[in-house]
């Protein structure tokens, strides 16, 4: 049985019944690596947090400017110029602080990549670069992990899962490394990126509780300004 507190805090969740309490006490002892403390990885980290994942890594280099706070909803005014995983820890830790944070406040590399994602059940990709996301396709191959992608521009969005039931990778979706000329940064709506957060972090959820998934074999594509949602099969 769940611990008194315990249960309180996750009731809403045990109440259903593809969770329970058995589900809610697998996922107290779980782990997502998250990759990008951003537009997506804000709201993919506040609602694993929130639902009780036990341990949860964030990789970010990069620091809070005031451009970031219309999307990266775990940052506010306080929090310019600090970096974004750190920033996140503390923010996570007054959400919940029965979850473990482990922060690496650095870019993910192919040196240290393995390293890190090897202890971590899921790897969740929340970054917005493309060299990253070859990297950790490339180390959720080798070691055997799920990998659950994302990325998201103006009013559009996809995600895929990866590597799961013999599911296809990155790399087999988009085979040819093509650098981007035009480094600008790009425009988005806020909300876009958090409703998609929102379905990725979903979508982590129920692979966290080995539930049957969505999105393994399937690309999903959404565009919120026509409100059009489309799943292709990989």
């Amino acid at each position: 049985m769940i611990h008194h507190d315990i249960s309180k805090r996750y009731i809403r969740q045990t109440m259903l019944p593809q969770i329970g309490e058995a589900g809610q006490a697998k996922l107290l002892g779980r782990s997502a690596l998250v990759v990008g403390a951003g537009g997506l990885g804000s709201p993919i980290l506040y609602y694993l947090a929130a639902a009780g994942v036990g341990r949860i890594g964030i990789v970010d280099d990069d620091r809070v400017s005031v451009s970031n706070l219309q999307r990266q909803i775990l940052f506010a005014e306080g929090d310019l110029g600090k970096n974004k995983a750190e920033q996140a820890e503390r923010r996570l830790k007054l959400l919940n602080s029965n979850t473990h944070i482990e922060v690496y406040p650095h870019r993910l590399t192919s040196e240290c990549a393995e390293n890190i994602a090897c202890d971590y059940d899921l790897i969740i990709d929340a970054t917005d670069n493309l060299a990253t996301r070859y990297l950790l396709d490339d180390t959720a191959r080798t070691l055997g992990k799920p990998y659950l992608y994302g990325a998201v521009e103006g009013f559009v969005g996809q995600c895929a899962l990866f590597h799961v039931e013999g599911s296809s990778g990155y790399r087999d979706l988009f085979p040819e490394f093509e650098v981007e000329a035009d480094t600008r940064p790009i425009g988005i709506v806020g909300a876009v990126a958090g409703s998609l957060g929102a379905i990725m972090a979903t979508e982590a959820i129920k692979v966290l509780l080995d539930m049957p998934t969505s999105l393994a074999g399937y690309l999903l594509c959404l565009d919120l300004e026509k409100m059009l949602f489309s799943r292709i099969k990989l």
